[in-house]
């Protein structure tokens, strides 16, 4: 997730969120879908289940009465940052701000699902293991393999679809900025995916020795702790590069693609005050 306000932040949300014309939709099926993603790597039965059930509700329940309202208070500042012209500092902005919101629900969903991990048994967290290892080479095959080229193009792909998503078809030349963006930047898969593997590491040692309660939290609070100095780095110059794209795209849109994006941020901050007042 990387964000500034405007058009960066709107890319951060339609990641979390999955774009602007299902929010509702998905948040409201986030319970359901929280259920079968948990189901894919851990059987759970009967009064486990129940647990589960409950404590996924109680999670929906707080993030609609404590969170939604904050998220509908950061679109609406992107709104006005992108009216008022957008800085370097707005891209920091965006992006510190979603990652704080991030975290707190990180650690919240942590402390509710922590004292069912305790009682999983062993068996449940070889399961766990063997579905993370899934996960791992899935990861693999869609972000590891092909030319590096071949790998610089499908970046660039995804965010020329992003940005399209929010603001219209983009001109020659704003997707030749993006194609000179992903032609720069680094390649973080090969770092991230080590470092993925190192936070399931930790939390997988956690889960096995029944110290979910104690130490999850703040763990998944601070995934990020720990990382790989050359990873940190690499992330750095990265979004360096990705912040001056998009504070380049950003100025060169028209005044329809403009009124796009506005009209965009207006919906979610609608679907955001909505969906905290039910």
């Amino acid at each position: 997730m990387r964000a500034r306000a405007g058009i960066v932040l709107v890319l951060l949300l339609s990641v979390l969120l999955g774009g602007c014309s299902s929010l509702r939709f998905a948040y409201d099926n986030a319970d359901a879908y929280a259920r079968w993603r948990i189901d894919s790597y851990v059987t759970l039965q009967g009064e486990e289940a129940d647990a589960l059930d409950e404590k996924i509700d109680e999670f929906h329940a707080w993030h609609r009465r404590h969170e939604l309202p904050k998220l509908a208070g950061l679109a609406t500042q992107a709104s006005q940052r992108f009216a008022n012209g957008l800085s370097p500092a707005d891209m920091v902005w965006g992006y510190d701000s979603l990652r704080t919101r991030v975290s707190a629900s990180l650690r919240k969903g942590a402390e509710l699902i922590a004292p069912l991990l305790d009682r999983l048994t062993p068996e449940q967290v070889a399961q766990i293991e063997r579905r993370v290892a899934e996960e791992n080479r899935k990861f693999s095959r869609n972000n590891l393999r092909g030319a590096e080229r071949e790998r610089r193009e499908k970046r660039a792909k995804m965010v020329v679809d992003r940005l399209e998503d929010w603001v219209g078809k983009l001109t020659q030349g704003q997707v030749e900025r993006v194609r000179e963006y992903s032609a720069r930047a680094p390649m973080t898969d090969e770092l991230r995916d080590r470092d993925r593997k190192r936070l399931q590491r930790d939390v997988i040692a956690i889960v096995r020795a029944r110290e979910a309660v104690k130490r999850l939290p703040e763990r998944l609070e601070h995934w990020d702790r720990g990382r790989e100095p050359a990873y940190v780095a690499q992330l750095d110059a990265w979004r360096q590069q990705y912040f001056a794209m998009l504070l380049d795209v950003e100025r060169s849109l028209s005044a329809e693609q403009r009124g796009r994006l506005q009209r965009n941020l207006r919906r979610y901050i609608e679907d955001f005050e909505a969906l905290a007042a039910q």
